[in-house]
């Protein structure tokens, strides 16, 4: 898809890589995008304004105000339909998982109101460091897409990972958006995340290690297309996606009810790890430790799943999960079938990088059908995307 008279607002930050921009510029405004270009000061060490407003035909900003005049940061983030940060680098991507606003970027960021895509750039061991990774996590959970760095040689003369993705790869995604960008606008959309814990007294439940990433992946990804989302969230210490509903639901009934009060939706994605049995009864007070064993009576939980899928009107579709240690295509097929979903994605614990708590995952996709398609090992980022492309197919 052409990106003719969208609107790129972009900004570069200082890296090395900013060399690279010139071109994603020209290869922007060749497609007849319109671009404005900003600049933080240390983006000034590595490419001209003057190449860069020759190329965008616009003049470059880098300052919230100069003797001249005051850049409206609020109006810049408001013009584009994508704001687009590259080369984005270990420091201005710490100031925006922190808030920081000391600058004209950073301050459009934080009033933009488009949608926003970061390419960050660094080197290798920068990038794998825990507070990098946990800062683009933070990013994506507010709704920022996130191309990730490449592998190749880095400035330090090191080969690893780190590069910022060359400018075509920027452009293809920025098509990519055009394209899908809206493409759900008007849907209704249920998605559950994370565990359930099921009491068994004021401090103690049964539960499982679900960080609810995927769940979260989705929600995100599912609103970066336009729908309106509805987060079912079990207990997870993930910060709320942007632009999307959020309701917390620790038990699986409070799970189940949750979604019932949105029975009217036209896509509903179970991603939530439910407890399969809860306590019959729950002690008031603390159980206290006492000689020999402790007995437990337990019960099934609400089959969530299985009751969306007893609803389920025409239009709809439903999306189910299952997590599986063996026999796992079987049990996939049978879970599909017992549930009435239209699809259902299946991971394994025995795939290294898949499951619960990690950045990847590695899933199959079972359609009513009899298909099936197995994806590659990827980001859950890239996993939900993936998810949600079936989704709109079956739509």
């Amino acid at each position: 898809m052409s990106l003719s008279g969208k609107k790129v607002l972009l900004g570069i930050t200082g890296s090395i890589a900013a060399y690279k921009i010139p071109m994603l510029v020209r290869l922007l405004v060749k497609e007849g995008a319109e671009v404005r270009v900003l600049m933080t000061d240390a983006a000034k060490d590595f490419v001209s304004e003057l190449t860069l407003s020759t190329l965008s035909k616009s003049a470059v900003l880098s300052k919230l105000f100069d003797e001249a005049a005051w850049a409206n940061h609020v109006a810049l983030g408001r013009w584009a339909d994508v704001f687009v940060l590259a080369p984005l680098s270990c420091n201005t991507l710490a100031k925006m998982a922190s808030g920081q606003c000391d600058n004209l970027l950073l301050a459009t960021w934080l009033s933009a109101t488009c949608p926003v895509l970061v390419a960050p750039a660094m080197d290798e061991d920068m990038w794998h460091h825990g507070s990098t990774r946990s800062n683009l996590e933070k990013l994506r959970s507010w709704g920022v897409q996130v191309l990730p760095a490449e592998h190749g040689e880095l400035a330090s003369g090191l080969v690893g990972e780190g590069r910022m993705a060359e400018p075509e790869t920027i452009r293809d995604w920025l098509r990519r958006f055009c394209a899908v960008r809206g493409e759900l606008a008007g849907k209704k959309v249920l998605v559950t995340a994370g565990p359930t814990y099921e009491a068994l007294d004021p401090v103690r439940f049964i539960g499982n290690h679900s960080s609810g990433k995927m769940g979260y992946a989705l929600a995100v990804e599912l609103a970066f297309r336009g729908a309106d989302v509805r987060l079912v969230s079990g207990p997870v210490s993930l910060p709320a996606p942007a632009g999307v509903e959020v309701v917390k639901a620790s038990s699986a009934q409070a799970m189940l009810e949750a979604c019932l009060e949105r029975n009217d939706y036209d896509i509903a994605v179970m991603a939530a790890a439910v407890a399969d049995y809860t306590p019959v009864e729950v002690s008031e007070q603390k159980i206290k430790k006492a000689e020999g064993g402790l007995t437990l009576t337990l019960k099934k939980t609400a089959d969530i799943l299985g009751t969306l899928g007893k609803q389920k009107k025409d239009g709809q579709v439903l999306v189910g999960f299952a997590l599986e240690t063996e026999n796992e295509e079987a049990h996939a097929r049978q879970k599909l079938e017992r549930k009435g979903a239209d699809l259902l994605v299946l991971n394994s614990l025995n795939d290294a990088g898949a499951g619960f708590g990690t950045d990847t995952n590695k899933v199959t996709l079972f359609y009513k059908d009899g298909r099936q398609r197995p994806l590659p090992l990827q980001s859950k980022t890239d996993v939900a995307r993936s998810i949600v492309d079936a989704i709109t197919e079956l739509i």
